[in-house]
């Protein structure tokens, strides 16, 4: 959700791994979020195994006077991460940051617009 009278964050999570090019498709995201909103601050957090973590990223947000930040989870699964350890992750940082509206999105997966485009790659592939 933007608020154009608000400065926005955009955080996209992830779960983490060690392999440096695991990274790429995160990256290659918050790019295209930059160049398509360039007036929003965009960073990658990931719940274990890479940095920053997300309350690493909610304070760079917090230090870049945003005021408002939706974490997307960049899950194709909404298992125990995302339905139980991301919202208490995010309800504990809110209670931090009271100052800030920190809004959790639903998961990638459950967005049917995903959902369409990972079934025409499957027909075309």
């Amino acid at each position: 959700m933007t608020h154009p009278d608000k400065p926005n964050g955009i955080i996209l999570f992830a779960h983490g791994s060690r392999d440096p090019l695991w990274h790429k498709p995160m990256e290659a995201v918050a790019r295209q979020i930059s160049e398509r909103a360039p007036d929003s601050k965009v960073l990658c957090a990931y719940l274990e195994l890479s940095k920053p973590d997300l309350a690493t990223a909610i304070a760079a947000m917090h230090d870049a006077r945003m005021r408002c930040v939706t974490v997307v989870p960049l899950f194709l699964g909404v298992g125990k991460h995302a339905r139980e350890d991301l919202p208490l992750l995010v309800a504990g940082l809110r209670q931090q940051y009271t100052e800030m509206q920190i809004t959790l999105a639903p998961a990638v997966s459950e967005d049917p617009r995903l959902i369409g485009m990972l079934a025409e790659i499957a027909l075309t592939t």
